[in-house]
C-alpha cells in the first residue's frame, strides 16, 4: 500500500521529524520546485523550551503548539502525514509506514533526540521525562494530585514523599524546572494549599558533575547556582543518581532521598530509525554527516538537529544538540537543495554561536552572549524577549505573553488543573 501523495515529476523530499530541524527546512523549501513530504507522529509542532511552564502550570500546552497543516496552508507543494516511520530502505529509497509505503528522491531524517536513562530500567520505568507536551503535562497531573493527596495524608513520611521533588540533571532543562517549582511553592502553594505547612516542601537538584549548565561560562554557572539556593532549591553538585524504586531516591554512597516524583533531565539519547545501519552512527545514536548534512556512505541522505553528528574545526567533538544548530542546519541544507535547483555549487555548514541563556525564575536569568555575559532582571528580560520571539504564530505569542504579564503581577498561576483523558475502560471499571 502506497502513502496517498500526489505522483509528480518533482523531486519528492521526505523530511522525517517536525522539531526544530524539520520544520525549518520545511519552510525553507516552501513553494519551490520540490514536493515536500512532512511526517511526523503528531500534527503539531512543540516548543520544547517552555516544557517546564507548562508542566508548572504556567502555560497551557495549546500555547506552545503549532498546527503543522495550518502552517503549511499556502504551500501547494508540501504535504503533511501524520504518521511513524517503522523503516527505511536506502537501496530502494523507500520509507515503510503504518499507513503505507512511500518512495523518496531525498530523504531528511530531522527525528531528533530522547530521554537517556544511561541503561538503568528502574529509573526509566518509574521517573517522568519532560521530552514532550504529552509528558509535561503528566508531570502537572502529578504534582497537582500529590499535593491534594498531601493534605489529607497525617504520615510525616508519606507526606514528605507526596511533596518532595527530585529534579536530576542540571543543564538548562533541570535549573529552570527547578526554579519553577520553588517559584510554586514560595508563591502559589502557600495561597492554595494554607492548611500545608510549604515550609516542609523540599526541591532538590542534583547534578552529577561539579557545576550547573556545564556548556554556558563559570560567571553563569555560578550565578545560576546561587539564583536556586536563593529561592530555596537544594542544589547537589557531583551528586549521582543511581536508582530510583518509587518511593525512595538511591544517590551515590548510601544515601536516600524520599520522594515519589523524580524528574529526569540528565541527558539525551538520539531517536533511531530503523533501515540506518549502526555503521553510521557515533556516541549517543548521532548519524555522522559531512559538512553539506548528508549522511556519511548513503546517498540523497540527510540527517539534520539533533541527531546530526558534524565535525568542524570549532566544533571537532560534533555540535552541542540545541535548537540553533538545528536551525541553521536546516537553512544551510535548504539554501543548499535550491542551489541544486538552480545547479549552483553548495556551500559547507559553519555554526555561528549566537550565545546561550537560561532562567531561573521571576527577575532571575543567565545570557552568555558571544561578547558578553550578564545576569539578572535584564538578562530575565532578554530571555523573555527571544522565547516570545521565537513562538509559531501571533494568537500564541500573545497568549503567551498575556500569561507571563498576569503571573508577573499577581505571583498567581491559573492553569493548575488535573485534567486527564477520558477512557471508557476505565469508566466501566467504576460503574
Amino acid at each position: 500500500m502506497e502513502i496517498n501523495v500526489p505522483s509528480t515529476s518533482k523531486k519528492r523530499v521526505v523530511i522525517v521529524g517536525c522539531g526544530f530541524a524539520g520544520l525549518e527546512l520545511a519552510m525553507q523549501l516552501r513553494n519551490t520546485d520540490y514536493q515536500v513530504v512532512l511526517i511526523d507522529k503528531n500534527n503539531y509542532h512543540q516548543f520544547q523550551p517552555l516544557f517546564y511552564q507548562v508542566a508548572t502550570a504556567g502555560l497551557e500546552p495549546s500555547s506552545i503548539s503549532f498546527p503543522l497543516r495550518k502552517m503549511f496552508r499556502k504551500s501547494p507543494n508540501t504535504f503533511v502525514r501524520r504518521t511513524t516511520v517503522e523503516k527505511v530502505d536506502t537501496d530502494s529509497k523507500t520509507i515503510m509506514t503504518p499507513i503505507g509505503n512511500l518512495n523518496y528522491d531525498i530523504l531528511v531524517v530531522a527525528i531528533g533526540a530522547d530521554t537517556n536513562f544511561f541503561g538503568n530500567e528502574n529509573i526509566a520505568s518509574r521517573a517522568i521525562p519532560m521530552k514532550s507536551v504529552s509528558e509535561a503535562l503528566y508531570l502537572r497531573n502529578s504534582i497537582l494530585e500529590d499535593f491534594e493527596k498531601s493534605v489529607t495524608t497525617p504520615d510525616f513520611e508519606e507526606r514528605q514523599g507526596l511533596i518532595d521533588i527530585v529534579v536530576v540533571g542540571g543543564g538548562p532543562t533541570g535549573v529552570e524546572l527547578a526554579g519553577a517549582l520553588a517559584e510554586m511553592k514560595n508563591y502559589i502553594l502557600p495561597k492554595d494549599y494554607p492548611e500545608l505547612n510549604c515550609e516542609e516542601i523540599d526541591i532538590y537538584l542534583m547534578q552529577g558533575a561539579d557545576c550547573l549548565l556545564k556548556g554556558m561560562s563559570p560567571e553563569s554557572s555560578k550565578a545560576a547556582e546561587a539564583f536556586l539556593k536563593e529561592m530555596g532549591v537544594q542544589v547537589r553538585l557531583n551528586t549521582r543518581v543511581e536508582d530510583y524504586d518509587g518511593k525512595f531516591v538511591f544517590i551515590q554512597g548510601d544515601e536516600k532521598i524520599r520522594a515519589d516524583k523524580v524528574i529526569w533531565a540528565a541527558g539525551i539519547i538520539g531517536n533511531q530509525l530503523q533501515g540506518i545501519d549502526k555503521k553510521y552512527t557515533t556516541y549517543g545514536n548521532r548519524i555522522a554527516v559531512n559538512r553539506q548534512n548528508q549522511v556519511n556512505g548513503l546517498r540523497d541522505v540527510y540527517a539534520i538537529g539533533d541527531i546530526a553528528y558534524m565535525e568542524e574545526e570549532d566544533f571537532p567533538k560534533g555540535h552541542p544538540q540545541v535548537a540553533q544548530v538545528a536551525i541553521q542546519q536546516a537553512k544551510n541544507l535548504g539554501k543548499n537543495l535550491k542551489r541544486d535547483l538552480k545547479q549552483k555549487a553548495r556551500k559547507d555548514f559553519k555554526y555561528k554561536d549566537l550565545g546561550s541563556m537560561a532562567t531561573i525564575g521571576r527577575n532571575k536569568a543567565v545570557v552568555d552572549l558571544p561578547k558578553f555575559k550578564f545576569k539578572g532582571f535584564f538578562a530575565w528580560i532578554v530571555w523573555l524577549f527571544v522565547h516570545l520571539r521565537a513562538l509559531l504564530g501571533v494568537k500564541n505569542k500573545l497568549f503567551v505573553f498575556l500569561n507571563w504579564v498576569w503571573n508577573y503581577f499577581t505571583y498567581d498561576q491559573s492553569l493548575r488543573l488535573i485534567i486527564k483523558p477520558f477512557s471508557k475502560r476505565k469508566k466501566a471499571e467504576n460503574e
